[in-house]
C-alpha cells in the first residue's frame, strides 16, 4: 500500500512563564502567569492569576506577598503589550521582552523563553497555564467541574464551533465604567445592533457570592455606559429553584437585569445570539 503523508497544521509558538519572586536574595519564586506569541504574526495571549484560590496559593508561599502589586499586573503588563504593538508585530519580540527585563518589578521576573508546537493560540495557552501555573489538583478531580476556568474553557470551544471567537472582546476591563484601578475583567464582549453585551463566567459550586460582584459591575455599566448594554451569567450548574444558594444567585442577578444561562445550554444560547452579532 502507498504511504500516506500526514501535514501537520502546528506552527512554532514561544511562550514565557512569569514569576512572582518577592525576595530575590532567596531566589524563591511562584510561577503567576503565561506569555504566549506568535513570532511570524505577533499574535499574543497573556493569562495572569485570578482565582481567589490562586492568589491563596501564593500568600501560601509567600505570606508576605503583595497581592495588590499582582492584581493591578494585568493592567501593567496589557499597557505594555500596546505600547511595544509596533516592535512585537515587527517581529522583535526579544527587544520587547529585553525591556521588560529592565523595567518591571524586581519582584516580577521572567522565565527563560521556549518553543512549542500548537495548532491553536488559545488552547496552547489553556494548556501551558494547567501545566505551570493553575493549583495542582487531585488525579480524581482533573476536569472536574467547579471552577470559573472550566466554564471559560467550555465556553470558549463553543464561541468557536460556531465561529463567533473572532468577533468577540476578551477579559474586558471594567474600570472605565466603575472606578480607576479597578482590576475586574468580564470573559467575553460582543456587539450587536447599537448594543454592547457582556458574558461572565461564574462558579456556583465554590464562589456563589461572585454573583454580587458581577451584579453590581453590571450595575454601574449600565448606569455610565453611553450605549445600550446586556449581561449574561454562565453558571457551571443549572439554577435549581429548591436550592437555596442556587435561588440566592438566581435572584441577585436578575435583579440587575443579567440573564442566568447553565453551561449545559450555552451552546443552544450562543446559536440563538449568532445571527444578531455583527
Amino acid at each position: 500500500m502507498p504511504e500516506t503523508t500526514t501535514i501537520s497544521t502546528d506552527r512554532v509558538y514561544v511562550y514565557v512563564i512569569l514569576r512572582y519572586t518577592p525576595n530575590l536574595v532567596r531566589n524563591e519564586w511562584v510561577n503567576i502567569g503565561v506569555l504566549l506569541f506568535d513570532p511570524a504574526s505577533g499574535e499574543r495571549r497573556l493569562r495572569l492569576i485570578e482565582e481567589q484560590e490562586e492568589f491563596a496559593r501564593v500568600r501560601r508561599l509567600h505570606p508576605a506577598a503583595d497581592e495588590g502589586l499582582l492584581r493591578g499586573l494585568r493592567d501593567d503588563l496589557e499597557d505594555r503589550l500596546r505600547d511595544g504593538r509596533h516592535t512585537a508585530e515587527n517581529g522583535d519580540w526579544q527587544k520587547l521582552l529585553a525591556k521588560w527585563e529592565d523595567t518591571l518589578s524586581n519582584a516580577l521576573q521572567l522565565a527563560p523563553q521556549k518553543g512549542v508546537y500548537a495548532e491553536d493560540l488559545d488552547a496552547e495557552l489553556e494548556r501551558l497555564y494547567a501545566d505551570h501555573v493553575a493549583p495542582q489538583r487531585a488525579p480524581s478531580r482533573v476536569g472536574a467541574a467547579g471552577t470559573r476556568a472550566f466554564v471559560r474553557n467550555y465556553c470558549a470551544q463553543v464561541w468557536k464551533l460556531a465561529n463567533l471567537w473572532g468577533r468577540l472582546e476578551k477579559a474586558v476591563p471594567v474600570r472605565e465604567f466603575t472606578f480607576p484601578g479597578d482590576p475586574m475583567r468580564i470573559d467575553y464582549g460582543y456587539r450587536r445592533n447599537g448594543t454592547r453585551g457582556f458574558v461572565q463566567t461564574l462558579s456556583v459550586s465554590r464562589a456563589p457570592a461572585d454573583c454580587k460582584l458581577f451584579a453590581y459591575t453590571a450595575a454601574r455599566m449600565s448606569a455610565r455606559a453611553p450605549f445600550a448594554t446586556e449581561f449574561a451569567a454562565v453558571t457551571d450548574v443549572p439554577l435549581v429553584a429548591g436550592n437555596e444558594r442556587h435561588v440566592f444567585v438566581r435572584e441577585t442577578l436578575r435583579d440587575a437585569g443579567i440573564e442566568p444561562v447553565p453551561m449545559e445550554g450555552f451552546a443552544v444560547w450562543v446559536a440563538k445570539l449568532r445571527p444578531m452579532l455583527q
